[in-house]
């Protein structure tokens, strides 16, 4: 639709110049005056309409698109110039083929004669000249305008064709990377514990329903969001030991909007992966807040293990594409940091989402 109005202004503005041209140029001046003009005046009239015709288009489908803007100037000068030379040449053949300028002459002054051999007047071809030369600006300024609204829509449209592309594979990494994860566990789960098993499916399941429903049309409540996770720690802890501690803390009530799904699962996956131990004490703290539109992702885990976890060079792939997904969805619209805290011996990731 917007690509059809575009193209109707632009026909809208050629009828319009050439209306213009058709009054000013050609009908203005002689239909005030009280003489009546020959109508070999007005075939010579219409001969020139058409060249200026023939000039617009022959400018704007030809020399424009072929010499201008393929940086061949100097070519295009010459193009133009010779142009409106021949234009000039054109009318300059006709008005002494139709023997307009004696005709003219008894016209505005009858019964005095003209000297012979007199063609048409300087003046005359000169308006002619500058005339094709402003039809010449015209036809280029339209068709330059023309091809830079459309080379600029062209752009718009491959980069919202590029991100959308890199975001369903972004997503499709992540949503496998999961699911991996968690059918391993069940599986291990089921030679444990058939009941705990049965329930871990359930909840897989909910989750499963989530992905599938939530993720299709690229937002979600944040609401939602946060069940889903809420979902994942429990299935997470049930396999877990006394000695991790798992503390999730959120928004009561949450205050529902629109978020990218599945865009905080990487930050806890990521401390369920590498802050669980089944000897060591250790803990896992997840809490997000809201404050008006920003939201605030704490997550802290035990570091048990002296593999150091740096988001960019971390080996789950969540978290790398998760960062990319921030950068193509969020664009100067978040902060996150991920680091050891030595002292603390935890890793820890700081989200600030601006989801206004």
């Amino acid at each position: 639709m917007p690509s059809l109005i575009r193209r109707n202004i632009s026909v809208f503005i050629q009828i319009l110049v050439w209306v213009l041209l058709a009054f000013l140029l050609l009908l203005f001046q002689p239909l005030t005056s009280e003489v009546k003009l020959p109508f070999q005046f007005w075939i010579k009239q219409a001969i020139l309409f058409g060249a200026w015709l023939g000039t617009f288009y022959l400018n704007a489908k030809v020399w424009v698109p072929k010499l201008l803007l393929t940086n061949r100037t100097g070519w295009f000068f010459i193009a133009a110039l010779g142009t409106a030379v021949g234009v000039v040449l054109l009318i300059y053949l006709v008005e002494v083929g139709l023997h307009i300028p004696e005709l003219m002459h008894q016209a505005f002054h009858p019964g005095k004669p003209r000297k012979a051999g007199m063609g048409p007047p300087l003046y005359s071809l000169i308006g002619v000249l500058f005339s094709t030369i402003m039809v010449l600006a015209i036809g280029t300024s339209i068709t330059t305008v023309q091809k830079w609204q459309k080379d600029a829509q062209l752009r718009q449209l491959l980069e919202q064709e590029k991100t959308s592309t890199e975001l369903s594979f972004l997503k499709a990494q992540i949503n496998p990377h999961f699911f991996f994860n968690t059918l391993n566990n069940i599986y291990a789960l089921t030679m444990i514990n058939i009941d705990s098993s049965r329930q871990a499916l359930h909840t897989l399941s909910r989750m499963m329903r989530y992905v599938l429903y939530e993720t299709t049309s690229g937002t979600t409540l944040l609401s939602k969001e946060l069940g889903f996770i809420e979902d994942y720690i429990k299935l997470m802890q049930l396999r877990l030991t006394e000695n991790v501690e798992v503390a999730f803390c959120k928004p009561n009530p949450v205050n529902d909007v629109m978020i990218a799904p599945m865009l905080l699962l990487p930050f806890v996956e990521n401390a369920f992966k590498h802050g669980v131990s089944t000897i060591l004490p250790c803990h896992i703290q997840i809490k997000v807040e809201q404050q008006g539109s920003e939201l605030r992702v704490h997550v802290n885990n035990t570091i048990v293990n002296e593999k150091k976890l740096v988001l960019e060079e971390s080996t789950g792939i969540g978290l790398v594409n998760t960062r990319r997904r921030l950068d193509l969805l969020y664009p100067g619209n978040y902060q996150l940091t991920a680091g050891e805290n030595t002292p603390e011996n935890e890793y820890q990731v700081h989200l600030t989402l601006n989801l206004s």
